[in-house]
């Protein structure tokens, strides 16, 4: 018996899940693969959970099949479905036209690492929600935080 990873379920589920909605908008498979600009044989793996889609072809999908992006996102596993204020935050990064897929992807990864680690250290000291690095109070001083990230350079596509 092989074991199945996380994404592994998120990708078949999610397949499972589009395949359901398809279903309930009457769309065959070749409908939809047209209205929302993919292939046919590219939905058809998607579906059976063996391909995993951008977020640019799940919002092609969702607008083909008249549902929520969003829902479909919480789907997929990328959008958190609990917390409305991380759910805006990766919303925003998914809906970025300038961001290339591996730059969202890159940004949400780095984003939940740090929410992952902020909670950890919070539940350490006891203050549930409470910043303790300096750098991100409220009163931050806009340069003062802009001086830290000048090292910073953003991936190129080719990197």
């Amino acid at each position: 018996m092989t074991k199945k990873s996380k994404v592994g379920l998120t990708v078949e589920s999610l397949g499972s899940y589009l395949r359901d909605q398809r279903v309930a908008a009457e769309l065959s498979l070749r409908q939809l693969a047209e209205q929302a600009g993919v292939s046919n044989p590219y939905l058809s793996q998607i579906e059976r959970g063996l391909r995993r889609p951008s977020a640019e072809v799940l919002q092609a999908l969702a607008k083909a099949l008249r549902i929520s992006a969003e829902q479909v996102y919480v789907q997929a596993g990328i959008l958190n479905p609990d917390d409305d204020e991380v759910r805006s935050v990766e919303l925003a990064i998914l809906g970025d036209p300038v961001l290339s897929e591996r730059q969202k992807q890159a940004l949400l990864e780095v984003y939940e690492a740090f929410r992952t680690a902020s909670e950890r250290e919070h539940q350490a000291h006891g203050r549930a929600g409470q910043p303790t690095d300096p750098q991100l109070t409220p009163n931050t001083n806009p340069t003062d935080v802009e001086a830290g990230l000048s090292g910073l350079t953003a991936p190129t596509e080719g990197s």
